[in-house]
């Protein structure tokens, strides 16, 4: 067997094997395929992009696990679950203003203009009455009975007292300013309504350019508009796709990447479950031909954003209790000189979720201040970026970090103590929009994307000794280096004495980092112990001499 040890001289020797192996092909093409559909868990677009990662799967060599021999070790399955609530899936839709020739919007160019879980109105449409309203106003007073509603806001906030006043349904226009609505006139960022199983009610999510035509009627007088919508909702089963490669010495061990499938964008989260998809390809070639080994299990999890993750993790104890990382590949294949933002590792909790400075940024989508019990210390952060980076320095690819924020796969790993990070793109100025299509995916990204999370992944699964010292060598540069950098922010401080709790947390959380490499050896042998604590009074004596100088400024 061809094997790169991993006490090579290159820090992470799974690159030399994952590099020529991965294009980004396969990641692409099924951005392409997935982008297609407009997709919610049962519907015909997440099935059809199910049954696509099912056929690669097997033709990478994947045995179907109701099928696998005993020696077979690499497997998928296909979990089907009855779903508490009705699918959903648009067909068709247009919005006219009553008298005008050209149409507001049709669904064929603004694929994200029908709420999801919209009714269908009658075939034929229904024309009625336009009304302009604010969240504030006195909506019992007001007579909204077989009325259309227009309103510049969400409508969550109204939605019952829409029911109760017997709207027919609802016109709204909510973009962000970091969608940068007047530049980008037709884009929609997709809205939605609680399953509508007992109601008739339908809503219309209206661009920029669409919004200010309505305006412009409204000016005039009363105005009525034309809405015929077609939508179709039906009771299905939830799919997830689980495929594994089995740990060859500690098979209860893993690491668990995860992408979901839900969502209508190519971004958004097309390219997840295409850089994911190849990630497991190429691995299971690299297995096959004896080039790599996997120690411990490598999974990939395809589903639906969060409650998949969260099932996956919560519905088997003793499984879960192996799962030794997560990995969320959310956004991952942008092409940052038309969407803007960068590509992003969105760090576990630590000091800058409470102290957001310096070079840490938190995106638009924005996270609330953290405290330092919600701290989650470990080698998990560093060794990641630390990785992403030599991808970046080879492949000229900006690699950035963010606080942590949550909203993603990443959060049920969190809150099941299990070291968990994020893998996307922000800010995007074609976040949740129509306009979120494959033109927006660079196929160079997934494959920097893929590369550096599968060399990561591959390093994981094999982790020894020689592991974890690498692991300590990099946490331990990374925590003198942000010691150092908080330390040069805090002098530059009003009040240089009062910084001394952010130092002081600095501290703590790389203590306790550089203590969970002990994760990386089976057995924690007394050299490494012993390595762990010189690399701990390093930290100790530079965070000392930094509060001493504080103190006496």
């Amino acid at each position: 067997m061809v094997f790169y040890g991993q006490n090579s001289k290159e820090s992470n020797p799974y690159f030399k094997l994952v590099r020529p192996a991965f294009d980004g092909t396969l990641a692409y093409n099924t951005t392409e395929f997935v982008a297609q559909y407009w997709r919610v868990p049962g519907n015909t677009g997440f099935n059809k992009s199910v049954d696509w990662i099912a056929t690669e799967l097997k033709k990478a060599g994947y045995v179907l696990e109701s099928e696998a021999k005993s020696a077979d070790r690499l497997t998928y399955r296909i979990e089907s679950r009855p779903m508490d609530r009705p699918t959903w899936e648009p067909v068709s839709a247009q919005l006219d203003i009553f008298g005008e020739s050209t149409p507001l919007l049709v669904s064929s160019k603004n694929r994200n203009m029908t709420y999801l879980n919209s009714v269908s109105t009658p075939k034929g449409g229904i024309t009625a009455e336009v009304i302009y309203i604010k969240p504030e106003d006195d909506l019992p007073s007001m007579d909204l009975k077989d009325k259309v509603v227009f309103m510049e806001s969400g409508i969550r906030s109204i939605y019952k007292q829409l029911l109760e006043n017997d709207v027919l349904g609802v016109l709204s226009y909510d973009n962000p300013d970091y969608l940068q609505p007047e530049k980008n006139v037709t884009s929609i960022q997709f809205r939605s309504l609680p399953s509508q199983t007992d109601t008739k009610f339908w809503g219309v999510a209206l661009s920029f350019e669409a919004k200010e035509r309505l305006r412009e009627a409204l000016k005039k007088g009363r105005t009525k508009v034309t809405v015929n919508i077609q939508t179709k909702i039906y009771n299905a089963d939830e799919l997830t796709v689980v495929a594994n490669i089995k740990g060859s010495k500690n098979p209860q061990e893993r690491l668990v990447f995860s992408a979901h499938i839900q969502e209508p964008g190519a971004n958004d989260n097309a390219s997840g479950v295409g850089t994911q998809l190849e990630m497991a390809t190429v691995v299971a070639g690299l297995v096959k031909k004896n080039k790599v080994e996997a120690d411990r299990t490598l999974t990939f999890l395809w589903g639906d954003e969060i409650s998949s993750t969260h099932r996956y993790i919560q519905e088997d104890k003793d499984r879960a209790r192996g799962i030794k990382w997560g990995i969320s590949l959310d956004m991952v294949g942008e092409n940052t000189d038309i969407t803007g933002g960068s590509f992003l590792i969105e760090k576990m909790p630590d000091p800058s979720a409470i102290w957001t400075r310096g070079q840490d940024k938190h995106t638009e989508w924005g996270g609330k201040v953290l405290s330092l019990e919600d701290m989650r210390p470990h080698y998990f952060n560093d060794f990641i970026i630390h990785n992403f980076k030599k991808q970046g320095e080879y492949a000229n690819w900006e690699v950035n970090t963010n606080p942590f924020e949550g909203g993603s796969d990443h959060t049920p790993f969190l809150k099941a103590d299990i070291p968990g990070l994020l893998l996307w793109h922000f800010t995007d100025q074609f976040y949740h929009t129509d306009n979120d299509r494959i033109d927006k995916v660079s196929q160079e990204t997934l494959k920097n994307v893929g590369t550096a999370a599968l060399a990561s992944g591959l390093y994981l699964v094999n982790a020894n000794t020689d592991t974890a010292q690498n692991v300590l060598d990099i946490v331990e540069k990374a925590a003198l280096e942000r010691l150092e950098s908080e330390f040069e922010l805090s002098i530059k401080s009003v009040h240089p004495a009062e910084e001394k709790p952010i130092l002081a947390a600095w501290e703590d959380w790389y203590l306790k980092a550089l203590q969970s490499i002990t994760d990386l050896e089976p057995v924690p042998t007394e050299e490494l112990q012993h390595r762990i604590k010189v690399a701990q009074q390093k930290v100790k004596e530079k965070t000392q001499n930094y509060l001493a100088e504080l103190d006496a400024r």
